[in-house]
C-alpha cells in the first residue's frame, strides 16, 4: 500500500493473523523506496487466501509478499492463530491420559449441575475430552487449605495407556500446594510424552474447570506445538498472541496452547480500542466480521473488557482472556432454507476453499458475500486479494438455486450479529446506545450501519486498514504475562498486600523484559455468591458489582478467592506508525454509497454521513 526507505528485512516486524478464509499480514520496516511513513520504513498490508490443511503455508506466503526481501527472515513475527480453536471445534484433539487424585477420576464427566438448555430434554453435554479408560488415579490427598492429608508415595505414578499422546495431571487442591503434582509429573515425563500440570496451566480453585482446562491444554499440545515450532524459522523472533490480548514467546505458547483459543480476535479488539480512543471514544463495541466468523467485544475506559475464562465448544476454559463473543457468521457463512422453510445463515461456512460461489473455486452454495455482491453492496468489478474480480452471475445463480433472497440473507445475518453485540453489552448492564461501534474485518464495514441503527448507536468508526486490523493489533499489542494464585482464606485478608507484591515480582520475572509495568488485581465476591469479579482492590468491589449487576450490598462481607498480577512491556510497533500507511478516507461521504478500499468494502447506508477521523479512520454518523 505504501513504501519508504529500505531498512533491511532483518529489521522488519510482521503481524500475521491466520483466519478461516484469509490470512492477513502487516509488515513494518524495510521496503523498496518511496515517501513512506518515517524512520521505521515501509508499512505494507497483504491478504492471502488461507490454507486450512497447513495454516503456516499461507503465513509464509503472506510474509514473502509483504517483506522487502523474501529470502531473508524478518526480525519479528507476531502471530495470531486459529489452530487451537479449530482443533477444539472440530474435535481434532490428541488422546490424553488424565492423572488425578484417587476418587476424582469422574470430575471431568460429572461437571456441573447446570444443563446446556434447561428445558430441553434432549440436550447433550459436551463429550468428556478424556475417555474413562484413560483416567488414572494416584493415592494422595490435600485438604481445602492445601495441607497434606495423605502424602504421595514416590514412584507410584500410574502407567500411561498405550496410544496416549499427552498427559494431564490435575490433583485435588494443587492450586494451593503443588508438590504432589510436581512429583507425579517428573515421573511421567520419563515416558517422553508432553505433560501438562494444573498448577502451571490454570492454578485456580474449582476442580472441574481446572481439570478441563488442563486436559484441553494437553490435548492441544502435540498439534499446536508442531505447528508453532514449524514457524520458528519464519523470523528472528516469533511471538504469539494469547486470549488475554498480549504477546508471549513461542516456547510459552507451545507449552500452553489452551491460552491461544481467542488468539486472533483478541488482537483485533486491542487495535479497535486504540482506534476508538484516538477518535474520542473511551467506550465502544468492537465488531470484527471476517470470512468465517464474527467476533464482538466490549471496550470500557479505553480497555477491552477482561474475563477470568471463557467457553469453547461447551468446555469451560479457566484462563485469562478478553471478554469476546464469537458466532458462526461471516462472509463465507452459507445461507439455506431449513426443513420448515425458514431462512438460516451459518454457522457452516464455505471457508477459503471452495469459498463463496462468486470466488469461482467451485462453490455452489450461496453465502453472505454472494448476497452482498448480488445486492450491489460489493461492486461487481471489485477485485479480491488472490481471487481477482468476483463472479456476479455465480452469486445470483447460487441464491436462486437455494431459493433465498439476497436482502433476506443480509437481514438474517444482521439479526444474529445484533444479538451477539447485545450479549457483550446489554447482558453486562451497558446500554449500547452510548457507545461507538468499531467495525472491521473484511466484511464488518458492510454491515455496520444496519447494526448501529438496530442498537441505537449513533457513531460507527471504520479504522484505516479495517480488513487487516487484527494483524495490526498483533504488532501493536503489548508483551504480557499474567500470574494467578488462589487465595486460601477468602475471609481472612491478612497478608494480602504482601502476597500481591510477591505475585507482581513473579509476573515481572516471567515476562523477562528490560522495561515493564505491573498491575495487581483481586477476584472478589460477596459471602454466599458463587461468582466473582476481578477488581484492582477489595475497596473497588462494591462499585463494580453495582455497575455489573445493578445493586450493591454495603455491610456484607467481601471475600477474596484469587490474586492476579499482570506484567506488560512495550508493543513491537505503535498503532499510529502502522496505520499511517493505510488506505485512509480523506473526503466526506454521504449514503447510500459503496466505498471500496484495498482491504475491505464499506456500505454507507442512507441517512449516514462519513468524515475523515484520526489515524486515517472513517467516522460515520447518523443524520436522522
Amino acid at each position: 500500500m505504501s513504501t519508504s526507505s529500505v531498512t533491511g528485512a532483518q529489521h522488519e516486524r510482521i503481524g500475521a493473523d491466520s483466519g478461516g478464509t484469509f490470512t492477513d499480514v502487516v509488515a513494518v520496516g524495510g521496503g523498496t523506496g518511496g515517501d513512506g511513513v518515517g524512520a521505521d520504513g515501509t508499512v505494507r498490508f497483504v491478504k492471502v487466501p488461507s490454507t486450512p490443511d497447513d495454516p503456516g503455508r499461507a503465513v509464509r506466503a503472506g510474509i514473502a509478499q509483504a517483506t522487502s526481501d523474501p529470502d531473508t527472515a524478518p526480525g519479528l513475527l507476531a502471530h495470531g492463530t486459529t489452530v487451537a480453536t479449530n482443533a477444539v471445534l472440530e474435535g481434532a484433539l490428541a488422546r490424553v491420559a488424565l492423572v488425578t487424585t484417587a476418587g476424582f477420576a469422574d470430575v471431568i464427566e460429572i461437571a456441573r449441575q447446570d444443563r446446556p438448555s434447561l428445558y430441553d430434554l434432549w440436550a447433550d453435554r459436551p463429550v468428556p475430552p478424556v475417555a474413562r479408560d484413560d483416567r488414572l488415579e494416584v493415592d494422595e490427598r490435600l485438604d481445602a487449605s492445601g495441607a497434606v492429608l495423605h502424602p504421595y508415595r514416590a514412584g507410584s505414578a500410574p502407567e500411561v495407556p498405550a496410544g496416549c499422546e499427552a498427559v494431564a495431571v490435575c490433583l485435588l487442591h494443587a492450586d494451593l500446594h503443588a508438590a504432589h503434582e510436581v512429583a507425579v509429573a517428573a515421573e511421567l515425563e520419563v515416558a517422553g510424552l508432553p505433560v501438562s500440570v494444573s498448577h502451571r496451566v490454570s492454578p485456580e480453585f474449582r476442580e472441574y474447570e481446572r481439570t478441563v482446562t488442563t486436559v484441553l491444554n494437553a490435548a492441544l499440545q502435540p498439534r499446536c506445538s508442531a505447528y508453532l515450532q514449524g514457524l520458528a524459522d519464519a523470523a528472528g523472533e516469533v511471538a504469539v498472541m494469547t486470549s488475554a490480548g498480549g504477546l508471549v514467546d513461542l516456547d510459552e505458547a507451545a507449552s500452553r496452547p489452551v491460552s491461544l483459543l481467542l488468539s486472533g480476535p483478541a488482537a483485533g479488539v486491542r487495535a479497535a480500542a486504540a482506534v476508538a480512543q484516538a477518535c474520542g471514544f473511551d467506550d465502544a463495541l468492537s465488531f470484527d466480521m471476517g470470512g468465517t466468523s464474527t467476533d464482538v467485544g466490549l471496550i470500557l475506559d479505553g480497555q477491552p473488557a477482561m474475563a477470568a475464562g471463557h467457553t469453547v465448544a461447551g468446555y469451560p476454559v479457566r484462563m485469562p482472556s478478553l471478554e469476546l463473543h464469537t458466532i458462526g457468521a461471516g462472509g463465507g457463512s452459507i445461507a439455506r432454507l431449513d426443513a420448515g422453510g425458514a431462512l438460516v445463515v451459518g454457522p457452516e461456512s464455505a471457508g477459503a476453499r471452495p469459498g463463496p460461489a462468486c470466488y469461482g473455486h467451485g462453490g455452489s452454495e450461496p453465502t453472505v458475500t454472494d448476497a452482498n455482491l448480488a445486492a450491489g453492496r460489493i461492486p461487481a468489478d471489485t477485485p479480491f486479494p488472490g481471487l481477482g474480480v468476483l463472479d456476479l452471475d455465480a452469486s445470483r445463480q447460487a441464491l436462486s438455486a437455494a431459493g433465498v433472497d439476497a436482502l433476506g440473507v443480509i437481514d438474517v445475518v444482521n439479526a444474529e450479529m445484533e444479538q451477539a453485540l447485545r450479549t457483550v453489552s446489554v447482558e453486562r448492564g451497558v446500554d449500547p446506545s452510548g457507545l461507538a461501534l468499531v467495525a472491521f474485518g473484511g466484511a464488518g464495514p458492510l454491515h455496520a450501519c444496519a447494526l448501529a441503527e438496530a442498537l441505537g448507536v449513533a457513531t460507527v468508526i471504520v479504522p484505516a486498514g479495517a480488513g487487516v486490523l487484527s494483524a495490526v493489533g498483533l504488532l501493536t499489542s503489548p508483551r504480557r504475562r499474567e500470574v494467578v494464585r488462589s487465595w486460601p482464606t477468602p475471609v481472612e485478608l491478612d497478608g494480602l498486600d504482601a502476597a500481591l507484591d510477591e505475585l507482581g515480582v513473579a509476573a515481572l520475572a516471567e515476562l523477562d523484559a528490560p522495561s515493564a509495568d505491573v498491575a495487581t488485581f483481586v477476584d472478589c465476591r460477596y459471602h454466599g455468591q458463587s461468582h466473582e469479579l476481578t477488581v484492582p482492590t477489595v475497596d473497588d468491589f462494591a462499585a463494580e458489582h453495582e455497575r455489573r449487576n445493578g445493586y450493591r450490598r454495603d455491610g456484607d462481607r467481601v471475600e477474596v478467592v484469587a490474586l492476579r498480577a499482570v506484567a506488560t512491556a512495550e508493543a513491537p510497533a505503535r498503532i499510529d506508525e502502522v496505520l499511517a500507511a493505510a488506505d485512509a478516507i480523506t473526503e466526506t461521504v454521504a449514503g447510500p454509497q459503496v466505498l471500496v478500499r484495498d482491504d475491505c468494502t464499506i456500505w454507507v447506508a442512507d441517512g449516514w454521513r462519513g468524515e475523515p477521523g484520526p489515524l486515517g479512520s472513517l467516522i460515520l454518523r447518523r443524520e436522522r
